[in-house]
């Protein structure tokens, strides 16, 4: 099923999340070859871009390949928010989302993601200002609300869609829930009844049985995958065959899973360099043998490896000698 986001048409509706520490470009670069339709880079600062510290500004790395490509920014200054979606544009993105559904702390009391559900007001100013300053495909990512005492995604879903915003994308989990306990999908299910600009789903998507009832059960018109995708890039090839028409699925050969991790692996390497891209590589190769015999051992064994030969005699041992255990 297409997907339309003002002038960005997608071939199909299965998205990938924007990630903090997971979506950089190889993470992408890898979705992508698995057949993620649209891939966001980590969430960045907007006073990072508008004072043009390095560090934002090396999330907008991309390439030729990475396409569409959204890019997710955080404030709270209207101002502020507006100069950096000018720098986004300018940078080649496809579409932009702002954040107002980040729960970390150190977000929140700059007033900035979750904080805004609390600030109805200083959501509307801010997508008004940032509407006016860009012209690519614009979005808000948000969560129900703040706790369940105060579940504000409905009016700024429609806040959203009456300043111009082209889709609204909701977790719907509480700014206080964090990632804890179970996204509730009827949220989603009320903001489509709600609005007739495209809403993107997000939440407890962990396989492709999950994505097919997101789309049945709320009419949301796409699905986004987090962590469903940790250690699984397989996820997105088996939702889209799903939603095809496929009903079954094996999880991957144990010389496809080396592959795809060493494939990985290589691309973080050449982004980093060696000793940082390896250190970074760490986290990902716990969730790829997360469910595999003798999982545990391999991950303490390379836990504090830096060095890239080191890791692949690693991961070689490993692969011979264990038996892969299907996907939960």
């Amino acid at each position: 099923m297409n997907l339309s986001i003002r002038n960005l048409t997608l071939p199909h509706n299965v998205l990938m999340a924007p990630m903090a520490g997971i979506t950089n470009l190889p993470f992408r670069l890898l979705v992508r070859d698995f057949g993620c339709a649209l891939a966001f880079t980590e969430m960045i600062s907007a006073n990072g871009l508008v004072r043009k510290t390095g560090k934002s500004y090396r999330f907008l790395n991309s390439s030729l390949k990475d396409k569409p490509l959204g890019v997710q920014i955080f404030g709270s200054d209207p101002a502020v928010l507006s100069e950096a979606a000018r720098v986004v544009s300018d940078s080649g993105a496809d579409l932009l989302d702002i954040n107002m559904g980040c729960p970390v702390k150190k977000v929140v009391k700059t007033g900035a993601g979750a904080a805004l559900m609390k600030n109805l007001g200083q959501v509307r100013l801010i997508l008004r200002a940032v509407r006016k300053a860009v012209s690519i495909p614009l979005t808000v990512k948000v969560r129900s609300g703040w706790n369940r005492a105060d579940m504000k995604a409905l009016e700024i879903a429609r806040i959203a869609e009456d300043s111009g915003i082209d889709a609204v994308i909701i977790h719907p989990r509480t700014a206080d829930q964090g990632f804890s306990g179970n996204a509730d999908w009827n949220v989603i299910e009320v903001i489509k009844k709600n609005l007739s600009i495209p809403v993107i789903g997000s939440g407890d998507v962990r396989g492709p049985e999950d994505a097919y009832n997101m789309l049945l059960l709320t009419g949301c018109d796409a699905v986004m995958i987090g962590r469903g995708a940790l250690g699984n890039p397989w996820i997105f090839k088996n939702i889209i065959s799903f939603l095809n028409g496929q009903k079954s699925f094996l999880p991957p050969f144990p010389s496809e899973r080396e592959r795809i991790i060493q494939y990985h692996m290589e691309m973080e390497i050449n982004f980093w360099g060696e000793r940082l891209g390896v250190r970074n590589f760490r986290k990902h190769l716990l969730w790829y043998t997360k469910g595999m015999r003798g999982g545990s051992l391999f991950r303490e064994a390379v836990g504090k490896i830096d060095d890239k030969k080191a890791v692949l005699s690693e991961l070689s041992r490993f692969f011979t000698q264990s038996l892969d255990m299907p996907n939960k």
